[in-house]
């Protein structure tokens, strides 16, 4: 099975042509430009280096998220239009679990731990926690998730895991991990940590797996994790304008 894979949840992202459980082609993107200016053109271009046309793609799979609004929303919208056109089914894939598979590739260790750290920007991290169990890689079997995709800061974070972290070996991967190392080898100085590595290779490999995960484009929503800005500043407006409203008048 070819499956066309794209992420655009950090500022590069990443795009790869999968056949199977083979990467066949990865690259990561231009950080310089938006994902609006470069999809589908980087797309294409991977597409035509590899000689596989878009008739030829017989799934695809997006990173659902977390990460920056815009981001998902054009790689989303990117992916649905592709498979609207073709008629055929994506795979939303979360780019947590997609690190944290990445992560248990340095572990043969069954019950160790692997946390997934995006930036959050605003001094905060997406976050998730896993454990490693039996499964092939990329299978969804792989991991048993401990604590699903949450954002805070990473002290918040680092303490709420405590009780579990500190009884198992544990690895830590992606931007956030990088980011705030010094806080993770406070509490953790033997923890491994991982580099945010391409994603989109792993988000193909994991379709191919999770074949209960694939769905009608329509059906393909963001995993947000924090909510929209804009969402925000209407409920706080709306507050403000019912406080106005009750607050009696002072002759």
């Amino acid at each position: 099975m070819k499956v066309l894979a794209l992420d655009t949840t950090t500022r590069a992202g990443s795009v790869a042509l999968v056949e199977d459980d083979r990467v066949i082609a990865e690259r990561a993107g231009d950080p310089l430009k938006t994902h609006a200016e470069r999809l589908p053109r980087e797309i294409d271009e991977l597409l035509e280096d590899c000689g596989v046309g878009l008739a030829d793609v017989e799934l695809y799979a997006v990173a659902s998220g977390p990460g920056s609004f815009t981001g998902l929303r054009v790689g989303i919208a990117t992916m649905q239009g592709l498979a609207f056109v073709r008629r055929r089914q994506i795979a939303p894939i979360s780019a947590l679990e997609a690190l944290a598979h990445v992560a248990s590739l340095g572990t043969d260790d069954e019950g160790a731990l692997v946390a997934a750290w995006m930036d959050a920007h605003r001094r905060d991290v997406f976050s998730a926690l896993y454990r490693v169990a039996s499964g092939p890689l990329f299978d969804p079997g792989r991991l048993v998730e401990v604590e699903g995709p949450q954002v805070s800061d990473p002290a918040a974070t680092l303490e709420r895991w405590d009780a579990v972290v500190r009884e198992a070996s544990v690895t830590f991967i992606g931007d956030g991990a990088e980011r705030w190392e010094e806080a993770i080898r406070r509490t953790h100085s033997a923890a491994r940590i991982v580099a945010h590595p391409l994603l989109a290779g792993a988000i193909g490999r994991l379709a191919v797996s999770a074949a209960g995960g694939r769905m009608d484009p329509a059906a393909v929503r963001p995993l947000y994790v924090r909510r929209p800005d804009a969402e925000i500043e209407r409920e706080r407006r709306a507050v403000t304008l019912n406080d106005a409203r009750e607050r009696p008048l002072t002759p």
